[in-house]
């Protein structure tokens, strides 16, 4: 998915069987896999399994570069089709994935095999996928990036030169202090604002060797948690508001998904393509959303709202405790077969609520507007787009953690927050990339570009989890948001994804609410 343009961050803020690999939507991944290992290693468990490996194996990765968040400007006609050769390219990441945990031996006699038998072939198969989608875009009128060709290359790094288990880009895994990136209209430019120093922790990328921790082998390691009451505040002032603030909320009352309403699909990203998220989503909202679902179909899905006419799908990665369990789809695509391990955690509370800009009215949002937050491949694509905020109960309005989880106190639970872009273009529903559509607000609350104020949803998840404990640097029964196995089940990948779908009124009767500055429900 493609860069959001200077968005600002919200106070609130392996073991593989064949038919299954690690890989990111959108042609672009960092794919993992044990990269040498001896001949006693154990290969008939699925992830989460007892294992015996040699002491001597390592870990490696292949890089590819995002395609998807460099089409920011596909024609409509186009889009089906490039959003299957997207899925092609993440196919071509499965089968090298596949060919990295089957060619142990090979690797073993010789140094060259993997850039030879998997790197270029790899690259000769994306340049062919690439040119196609160059193809589509100009058949129809459009204008593909000129760079396209420069993202057909992928590449390795051998276990003890990768950062894979510290965080992305040189970080310290410490905790993200200010860090509020201000701005928010399309292309609008300037500089990043706010504090942005990182406190505390050490990046563990060396620490690790060729063990990348947690129970699946894909993380998440005692970096990735603090002690929250050590952490720092770091929390800032929310916008001041004017006179003509909308001051109203809207509060939807949807559940927490006790009906266990899950799939691995994502529509908005991966319409069409079964198992396109690659990790389980809890759903409340609408009932009946999945890769196969329309605009023409959203309106008969039935609603775990109490008010039935809000449609709407909200949907989010499961949060699991890495504790040695295991659950319904440990054998499942998008599930143990792919990294996401350990009980799933319903959340005891689930706050869906609308609110009002500091500076001016809203209008209301347009029927099946589409939002993601977040980034699900930070590891990947780094922090520009993560939205994620981490605390605990009674600590929220003083710390929000973006690459590391919080470990509570005795008595406080687990919070994972969101903030949805409050800026929509005016005309569009969706984006090619999913994100140039809608914006976030600038330091002082204000859409930029023409960008008109809608409605602001923010969610707030709570989670009863045993605090996990750091023994000898390593973290015990932790816990962590789903994710592609290739993410490392980094905090910082967590996201969340919307898909506004309404009726009898109810989009206006939401923004008048927020306009009147009253509180609805």
């Amino acid at each position: 998915m493609g860069r959001n343009i200077r968005k600002r961050r919200s106070p609130l803020a392996v073991k593989v069987t064949a038919a299954s690999a690690a890989l990111a939507l959108g042609g672009g991944g960092l794919i993992w896999a044990n990269f040498y290992a001896s001949a006693h290693e154990s290969n008939n468990d699925a992830w989460g399994g007892n294992r015996t490996k040699a002491t001597s194996a390592q870990v490696a990765t292949i890089s590819c570069p995002d395609v998807g968040q460099k089409l920011t400007n596909v024609p409509d006609k186009a889009r089906t089709d490039v959003a299957g050769e997207l899925s092609n390219l993440d196919r071509q990441i499965t089968e090298a994935y596949q060919r990295l945990a089957t060619t142990r031996d090979a690797q073993t006699r010789d140094a060259s095999f993997v850039q030879n038998s998997i790197l270029q072939p790899l690259k000769e198969r994306r340049q062919n996928i690439l040119d196609r989608i160059k193809l589509e875009i100009t058949r129809v009128g459009g204008t593909a990036p000129g760079d396209l060709d420069t993202l057909a290359n992928c590449t390795g790094t051998p276990a003890d030169q990768t950062n894979a288990g510290g965080q992305q880009g040189g970080q310290t895994g410490g905790q993200q202090q200010g860090g509020q990136q201000q701005g928010g209209g399309q292309n609008n430019g300037g500089q990043q604002q706010g504090g942005g120093q990182q406190q505390g922790g050490q990046g563990n990328g060396g620490q690790q060797g060729g063990n990348i921790g947690g129970q699946a082998g894909n993380g998440p390691v005692a970096a990735d948690f603090v002690d929250i009451t050590k952490a720092q505040p770091n929390v800032q002032a929310k916008p001041r508001q004017t006179g003509n603030a909308s001051r109203g909320t809207f509060t939807t009352r949807c559940g927490v998904n006790t009906n266990k309403n899950h799939n691995t699909d994502n529509v908005i990203v991966a319409p069409g393509v079964k198992n396109g998220a690659h990790h389980l989503h809890d759903y409340v909202g609408n009932q009946k959303i999945d890769a196969f679902a329309s605009n023409d179909t959203f309106l008969q899905g039935g609603s775990s709202c109490q008010n039935k006419n809000d449609l709407s799908s909200y949907y989010w990665p499961v949060v699991r405790v890495q504790d040695g369990s295991q659950d319904f789809d440990q054998n499942n695509d998008g599930g143990g077969k792919e990294g996401n391990v350990g009980k799933i955690l319903t959340p005891v509370q689930a706050q869906i609520k609308y609110v009002g800009s500091p500076t001016g009215k809203v209008v209301a949002m347009p029927q099946f507007l589409r939002i993601i937050t977040g980034d699900a491949k930070t590891t990947t694509n780094g922090l520009a787009n993560a939205n994620a905020h981490w605390s605990c109960t009674g600590f929220e309005n003083k710390v929000q953690l973006t690459e590391q989880y919080p470990i509570c106190p005795q008595g406080s639970k687990v919070v994972r927050s969101f903030a949805f872009q409050s800026c929509w273009d005016g005309q569009n529903a969706d984006s090619a990339n999913h994100r140039t559509h809608v914006a976030f607000a600038d330091a002082n609350g204000n859409c930029q570009n023409g960008f008109k104020a809608i409605p602001q949803l923010t969610m707030r998840l709570v989670y009863d989890i045993k605090p996990p404990t750091i023994e000898n640097g390593q973290v015990k029964n932790a816990y962590a948001v789903d994710g592609f196995p290739e993410q490392l089940h980094k905090p910082s990948t967590d996201h969340d994804d919307f898909i506004a779908i309404t009726k009898n009124g109810l989009a206006n009767k939401i923004a008048n609410c927020v306009n009147r500055g009253q509180n609805c429900s």
